[in-house]
């Protein structure tokens, strides 16, 4: 069994604590935040859930050292989004943040799988690899994984199947330029397009830019409601972590450097990976149609915008 460090124990950070712990998948999470007292109250809070759970996880407070023999790091610093917020607005306050942690974690010895949540995603783990130098295999943002179970799961309103069943993905930025191949979306293996064209008046909703529009404005409306989002970023980081820890071999959207795949260079966006033990394993490269890659260049293109001003600041 495996340690999972954890930097933030905020409502993300916490709830990723949560989850992780329920999986009973790591022998030890381990919480580090910077308000003093804050990561041990979390910790024994989840640790008290953990009694229920029949899980033998044991969830506590740590420093930076306990970064040099973890697993895996997860970052989950900074602050939660602010209602008419973008993901791309929090840069600053972010990269500020990621500044003072990569310095830290110069100091450890770590040598695991970096998993970095911290919005705006891709900017952030772009940062985060080029000052700490990590090879691009073992450094990746949680990315379109939520983006994707958003779409998933509008998709399953709209069409009545099962989320299981639906087969499709968000690419580019974790944000408001993503976008969704949606040529390549199958349910349970048919193509979404016969499905269509089948029961046209049954499936009238179902156009892609209903998908995309919900698909984007979710997370919105999550953060207008209760102020954060948590549980779907929390799942999807336990799902990232438990295809690295059993090397499952697993196609996850997530924020992976780009050599070349997509027509893009020198990049962390979103697409579909072989997830395993030695982290980003493969790029999976999906077809797109012509319009479907310019709507990939062009939310590459936001990202490396933000990129080049985040190099700036930091």
């Amino acid at each position: 069994m495996s340690k999972i460090v954890i930097l933030g124990a905020g409502h993300v950070g916490s709830l990723c604590a949560l989850n992780l712990a329920a999986l009973g998948i790591c022998r030890e999470i381990v919480l580090i935040d910077k308000i003093e007292g804050k990561a041990d109250a979390q910790a024994k809070d989840v640790s008290d859930a953990t009694v229920f759970m029949n899980s033998m996880t044991v969830v506590r407070e740590g420093r930076y050292t306990d970064c040099d023999d973890a697993q895996i790091l997860v970052n989950a610093i900074g602050v939660p989004r602010k209602p008419g917020q973008t993901r791309l607005d929090m840069m600053e306050d972010s990269i500020a943040r990621m500044e003072e942690v990569t310095e830290k974690l110069k100091e450890t010895s770590f040598s695991g799988i970096f998993v970095s949540i911290t919005n705006p995603c891709d900017v952030v783990v772009d940062y985060a690899r080029k000052k700490l130098g990590i090879p691009k295999n073992r450094i990746l943002g949680t990315g379109t994984a939520l983006d994707t179970a958003r779409l998933r799961l509008t998709l399953h309103k709209m069409t009545k199947v099962a989320p299981s069943s639906i087969q499709c993905v968000a690419m580019g930025e974790h944000g408001d330029s993503s976008m969704i191949p949606f040529s390549g979306i199958t349910l349970m293996g048919k193509p979404l397009s016969k499905w269509l064209e089948e029961n046209p008046k049954r499936y009238e909703e179902v156009t892609e830019k209903t998908l995309l529009e919900r698909t984007h404005q979710l997370g919105m409306e999550i953060v207008i409601g209760k102020g954060s989002t948590e549980f779907g970023i929390g799942a999807a980081l336990a799902e990232i972590c438990k295809a690295v820890l059993f090397d499952e071999k697993k196609i996850l959207p997530v924020s992976a450097y780009l050599e070349g795949e997509y027509g893009q260079c020198g990049i962390m966006a979103g697409v579909p990976a072989v997830i395993g033990k030695n982290g980003v394993e493969e790029i999976v490269e999906l077809y797109l149609t012509r319009q479907e890659q310019e709507a990939f260049a062009h939310s590459c293109e936001v990202i490396r915008s933000y990129v080049k001003k985040a190099d700036k600041e930091g």
